[in-house]
């Protein structure tokens, strides 16, 4: 386990190094120095070029003359916070970008998806979470850069086309194509993006609904439920679309 108030692990052993995550620039921006050497070491035993920092102002001067593929950040640092950071990056370029909040600061998640962050990871953490959380924003701005995914995205049984707003399912009841509305489609699209990972409901409603979570807002069950709905009439499984009760959805 780790005490740091950080990060907490059941995690023992050697990380194995991923190859393809060797080229992978992460940009760390934590002010905890104990946190900070952690997460540093664990992800680049995990592969990856991390350059670290505990004070928001030499980040930001970092971030003037260096490119990262990622940057994972604390709300409160010296001299520039997060919010300051991440509204730089946003105003700059479309590096994806990781908040670090603290556990129940519901209203610092809230501003930081209102800024544009990517994801969210609330402290302590257990960095098999972070890890994954990484990964998932990493592929889905990797897989926006595909020529190959612009417009088309298939897994599995699905086929999806962007620009017909449509997803075609081959099952053995054949191939039916499915028509859905934009937000609809914007959904099932993150979800097959991220298939066996769970989304939460504050990124999906930013990701998605383009707006903050809220406990009372019930529309983003409504549109899953109707996406779930009718990929089922067409051939898919039901259970394919799961919903995990507090933390999200998930497509196996």
């Amino acid at each position: 386990m780790f005490d740091s108030g950080g990060i907490s692990s059941s995690y023992s052993g050697e990380i194995e190094n991923v190859s393809s995550h060797r080229s992978t620039s992460i940009l760390l921006v934590e002010d905890d120095i104990t946190l900070n050497h952690q997460l540093t070491i664990l992800l680049e035993n995990k592969g990856y070029i991390v350059r670290s920092f505990h004070c928001g102002a030499e980040a930001l001067s970092e971030l003037k003359h260096t490119t990262f593929d990622l940057v994972v950040l604390d709300i409160n640092l010296p001299n520039v916070d997060g919010f300051g950071l991440l509204n730089y990056i946003r105003s700059h370029s479309k590096i994806p970008a990781i908040m670090l909040t603290a556990y129940g600061a519901e209203e610092h998640r809230i501003q930081g998806l209102r800024f544009g962050a990517d994801d969210y990871i609330s402290k302590p953490c257990n960095f098999e979470e972070v890890s994954l959380r990484i990964e998932a924003v990493l592929r889905r701005t990797q897989n926006q850069t595909l020529p190959s995914s612009s417009r088309y995205l298939t897994y599995q049984e699905l086929s999806l086309d962007k620009q017909k707003y449509q997803v075609t399912v081959d099952s053995e009841i054949g191939s039916h194509a499915v028509t859905l509305t934009p937000i609809q489609f914007k959904l099932l699209w993150v979800l097959v993006q991220n298939s066996d990972q769970v989304q939460s409901k504050p990124y999906l409603y930013q990701a998605v609904l383009e707006r903050e979570f809220s406990q009372y807002d019930r529309s983003l069950d409504m549109h899953l439920s109707r996406v779930r709905k009718l990929l089922t009439q067409h051939g898919m499984d039901k259970d394919r679309i799961k919903t995990i009760h507090g933390k999200g959805y998930l497509l196996k």
